[in-house]
């Protein structure tokens, strides 16, 4: 069953000065979703949340929450609050009543005051913890402060501005699952930004990739990470191999690519519609590429002279659970590879000067016309 749309971007611009922070955006977040704005610094996804959040108003377009216009609606009569990256908790007041700070400024009675505090706490697992200061707590636990006021309130929608970049890397990690399980259980949207492509794979449901102001792609973070519709997607989204090329050929099973100085034909198991000889990109993650010591008997989908290179390894970086590795292949190209680490002494069999061999399957490759 399709899910209601609930915050729509129509042909939103912002402009400060000559300055385009966020260029003719058009874009739809369902009511329950889980959806992230990623993207690198300066591309526009602050603003963009900034706006829904009534901190800005949009130079052209509109923007709509429940099917009204909230483009010039004050902040505080829009059905949305939001947590910011330093967490803004008030250091001389305990935990309860820096929850129960908004709704006193609405003037909820005491009694339905402290219940939906306590509530909220529970939510977030800080039962017990309300008579504390901000300054007694670690810094997920202030984080989880920010998110019980901002529930309390009870929004429409939640929104997060880089909420988990304060946080060291184990925090994060356990908070990313937290706000995932969270989000589920109260059923709120949340519309949150992040730089951090890791992030926002683990735990959007949804993703709006970012550059200079415009919408470069939406989807899945599945879809983003194995179907990027451009070079910056590909490049921006996790590690990739990038090649240039002209599509040799294009048939509506196979497809092949050549590209100058590189002695390997990419041999991609479906049609391409491209136009004959065009200009194309194949991106290849290294985790899809195999390594080993001799030449591989067979590559899955692809004919023996296809999807193989010879190469040495150069440079090996440890990293706990995989190894990556760059080998350079004849032609002088270098190609990143990445290998689980299975067994304890594994990384060890591909060291700085190893000859190898590297293949991929013919479903790896994906072919970019821009």
């Amino acid at each position: 069953m399709a899910k209601r749309p609930l915050i729509r971007f129509e042909n939103v611009t912002k402009r400060f000065g000559k300055v385009v922070a966020v260029d003719n955006v058009s874009l739809t977040v369902e009511e329950g979703e889980f959806f992230a704005l990623l993207g690198p610094s300066g591309c526009g996804k602050t603003t963009l949340l900034r706006m829904l959040a009534g901190f800005e108003t949009p130079t052209e377009g509109r923007i709509l929450i429940d099917d009204e216009d909230v483009s010039t609606t004050p902040p505080n009569r829009r059905p949305v609050n939001m947590v910011f990256q330093s967490y803004a908790v008030f250091p001389h007041m305990s935990v309860a009543d820096n929850v129960a700070y908004g709704l006193k400024v609405e003037r909820v009675p005491t009694r339905e005051r402290a219940t939906r505090v306590e509530e909220a706490l529970a939510l977030v697992k800080l039962d017990g913890l309300g008579a504390r200061k901000p300054d007694q707590l670690s810094g997920g636990q202030r984080q989880r402060v920010a998110l019980a006021r901002a529930l309390v309130k009870r929004p429409r929608v939640l929104l997060l501005d880089e909420p988990l970049s304060a946080l060291d890397a184990k925090l994060r990690e356990a908070m990313r699952s937290e706000l995932a399980q969270l989000q589920e259980k109260v059923g709120v949207t949340f519309l949150f930004v992040t730089h951090d492509q890791e992030e926002a794979l683990a735990m959007a449901s949804r993703c709006a990739v970012m550059n200079r102001g415009l919408i470069q792609q939406v989807a899945t973070p599945s879809d983003l990470y194995e179907f990027p519709n451009s070079r910056f997607v590909a490049d921006f989204i996790g590690q990739v191999n990038l090649f240039e090329g002209r599509l040799a050929v294009d048939e509506p099973g196979h497809a092949a690519v050549e590209c100058e100085g590189v002695p390997i034909r990419f041999w991609l198991d479906h049609g391409v519609t491209g136009a004959a000889d065009a200009a194309v990109w194949v991106a290849l993650r290294p985790e899809k590429i195999e390594l080993g010591h001799e030449a591989p008997a067979a590559v899955e989908g692809a004919p023996a002279s296809a999807n193989r290179a010879r190469g040495v390894v150069r440079q090996m970086a440890y990293l706990g659970g995989s190894s990556v590795y760059e080998i350079e292949i004849e032609g002088g190209r270098m190609v990143k590879v990445e290998r689980a680490n299975q067994g304890r002494r594994g990384a060890e069999d591909f060291r700085p000067g190893a000859e190898v061999w590297i293949a991929w399957r013919a479903d790896a490759p994906a072919v970019l016309l821009s």
